[in-house]
């Protein structure tokens, strides 16, 4: 009997070493742990401790739930089959993990940053006040983008490389563009949001190939003038003499300030770019599902900003809500700012870092169809599909709210979430799903008061002043209404968003914004295309590997886009409105256009929204022609505003968009406000 049980015990060490190698998280190797603020206490989570490591992982590619990663077939793989790649990691937990709330906020790092701290808890030094412990979430980072600048304390992921069967390299095209807000000689061939010297981006492989073409235009939708190969050169400037380089174009004659460059080129050894996809699924599926993770919890929650927000709904969409063994990974979703799109995350010399701006990284893989959560039609192909439709058949569907400002409306397509296709009906949301349309915000918050030029970036010079409205107290909010719809089934808000049936949302050609002096407005929106890149598949299983062949892409029918409406102040309708529109000092919009300095100023600047303060008396305005009411024909006094401004206020907290316990940091921003702009 001993020697048998012997020989079971035997038989059943390669089925445990199976079981526990499902978390696919292999190891954690911690670099760094210690008490944050000297152990002070954060409410009933007691103290906190920062842990900083490394994260490895291996995944099968024969696996049901891995077959969409692109091209993880082609990457090398170890003794057991697998492959291997590894992130970085940062994360901040109770000492005693009892004592927290059970759930961790993982935020998918926008370009290797971390953001979500400053946002939630303020400016205050590193933790603010501390909203997020008091709350008892552990709050956690992991890499995955691979293609980040080496510069900076960036989380970056480790991939690996895609090699033809033998090892035999692959090579393809990759394109990449920009519009400089000053004269350069050089650019870098990387996404320049990620820095002055652009990120790790694919080296050119053939300098002297034929199909390596820098193009130049004056809008988006303009004809490319080709440059001619004898004036530029893969290089830049080097202690004044021009030095060979891949990672970076030089034009003899310089880039020109407002100008569309555009350069395809030829190179190699593609990344698998997906694994970053699968790497925050496993990371949050271990610490749901392993009781001896480093910080186990019971529920989890993804907020994605902007790049990372449109990361979210890609990992919907591509059914990454299912770990390998078919467990539910995301309880909730917070995806903000990322109006309709996905994203470069999951194909073949994907580059993640691209987005989609006014006047640069146009016609990349971004504001793609399906937008909606439930299933809708293409108008120009009778494709049936919806965001939702994968995860709907794995039954892991995340609780989600997509919140955008009034930015997404006019630069990510943002109305095509909660509309058909051709933009001429609603479109109702998914059960599970809530949107809120943020009105009067932009994309990112500036400090306040604001200037026209944000940070001293010449990219963001604009006309008017930018927006400063803040998010913060938003955040605080839909935080809280997250996780009480996840742990009690509470609720939340219902989704307030600008409708065609109540004419809040409408066609650019219906937008009714006052002729406010001085005030340019725009004279087109960010549209999102039919793009047509010969996209070759592979059918892998249920799924499809794509390799995109076509750069640049044929651009065919645009979608229907539409912008919220405004009032006779200019500021949008139909939404979630804060306290600053409902009694409002300035005019808040989601547009602001380029200033003449870097160029192109027809056109919108990236990111940014105007703020454009009322006239303080009814002479001045009379004066300037000015058509909206001053702020002495709307307030006979500082406390009559600021009486005004409490009550919004207070009816923004009884619909639980804000909490109770920001009231007094509110009301001192509206103080702030009235001082900054009318001076008393």
């Amino acid at each position: 009997m001993r020697l048998r049980a012997r020989v079971l015990w035997f038989l059943l060490i390669p089925a445990i070493l199976v079981s526990l190698a499902q978390a696919r998280v292999v190891r954690v190797e911690i670099t760094s742990r210690g008490d944050i603020q000297d152990a002070k206490p954060f409410g009933n989570a007691g103290a906190y401790e920062k842990i900083v490591g490394r994260v490895y992982f291996a995944v099968d590619p024969l696996n049901l739930h891995n077959r969409q990663i692109v091209d993880l077939d082609k990457a090398p793989r170890n003794a057991h089959g697998e492959v291997e790649f590894s992130a970085d990691l940062y994360l901040l937990k109770p000492k005693d993990i009892a004592k927290g709330n059970q759930a961790v906020l993982f935020e998918v790092s926008n370009r290797g940053g971390r953001g979500i701290l400053s946002l939630v808890n303020g400016r205050d030094g590193e933790f603010g006040d501390a909203f997020l412990m008091r709350q008892g979430y552990t709050i956690a980072w992991v890499g995955w983008e691979f293609d980040l600048s080496s510069q900076g304390e960036h989380l970056r992921l480790t991939a690996p490389i895609a090699y033809d069967p033998g090892g035999k390299e692959i090579h393809g095209l990759v394109r990449t563009d920009f519009t400089p807000a000053e004269k350069r000689d050089d650019m870098p061939l990387g996404h320049i949001l990620l820095g002055p010297h652009g990120g790790n981006s694919y080296p050119v492989d053939d300098p002297a190939s034929e199909r390596n073409r820098l193009t130049v235009r004056d809008t988006p939708a303009g004809a490319r003038k080709m440059i001619p190969r004898s004036e530029w050169s893969f290089g830049h400037i080097l202690d004044g003499q021009l030095t060979p380089d891949p990672h970076y174009v030089h034009l003899d004659s310089g880039f020109v300030p407002g100008r569309i460059y555009e350069l395809v080129y030829t190179a190699k050894n593609p990344a698998v770019v997906g694994v970053g996809l699968a790497a925050v699924r496993d990371f949050l599926s271990y610490l749901k599902y392993d009781p001896q993770a480093t910080a186990p919890v019971k529920r989890a929650y993804a907020v994605g900003i902007s790049q990372s927000g449109r990361f979210l709904r890609h990992f919907i969409y591509q059914n990454f809500n299912a770990d390998e063994q078919g467990r539910q990974v995301m309880d909730g979703v917070i995806a903000h700012v990322a109006g309709a799109g996905r994203g470069s995350f999951n194909h073949r010399f994907a580059q993640p870092s691209r987005d989609a701006q006014p006047m640069s990284s146009l016609f990349f893989p971004t504001d793609l169809f399906p937008f909606t959560d439930l299933p809708e039609k293409d108008p120009d192909t009778g494709d049936k599909a919806g965001l939702l439709d994968a995860v709907t058949k794995s039954r892991t569907i995340p609780k989600i709210f997509y919140t955008n400002t009034s930015y997404e409306y006019w630069g990510r397509a943002a109305s095509l979430i909660h509309t058909t296709a051709d933009g001429k009906q609603d479109a109702p949301p998914a059960p599970n799903t809530r949107i809120y349309f943020l009105a009067g915000l932009e994309h990112f918050t500036v400090p306040f008061p604001p200037e026209k030029r944000v940070g001293g970036n010449p990219d963001y010079t604009a006309q008017q002043k930018a927006n400063p409205n803040p998010i913060q107290w938003y955040w605080r909010a839909l935080i809280t209404d997250m996780d009480q719809w996840v742990k009690n089934g509470k609720e939340p808000p219902p989704s307030t968003y600008p409708k065609i049936g109540g004419k809040t949302l409408v066609p650019l050609e219906q937008y009714r914004f006052p002729r406010i002096p001085g005030v340019n407005t725009p004279h087109e929106v960010s549209l999102a295309y039919h793009l047509d890149r010969e996209v070759k598949f592979r059918r892998l299983g249920a799924h499809e590997d794509e390799v995109i062949t076509v750069e640049p892409p044929r651009v065919g029918n645009p979608f229907g886009v539409l912008v919220p409406q405004s009032d006779a102040d200019g500021n949008d309708l139909g939404g979630v409105r804060l306290p600053e529109l409902q009694v409002p000092l300035a005019t808040c919009t989601g547009w602001n256009l380029r200033d003449p300095s870097i160029g192109a100023p027809e056109q919108r600047v990236s990111f940014l929204g105007s703020w454009i303060p009322l006239a303080k008396t009814a002479a001045e305005r009379k004066k300037s022609g000015d058509p909206r009411l001053s702020i002495a024909e709307r307030y006979k006094s500082q406390q009559e505003y600021m009486s005004k401004f409490e009550q919004a206020t207070k009816k923004l907290i009884e619909q639980r968009f804000l909490l109770q316990e920001d009231l007094a940091a509110i009301l001192e921003r509206g103080k702030l406000e009235w001082k900054t702009i009318v001076g008393e």
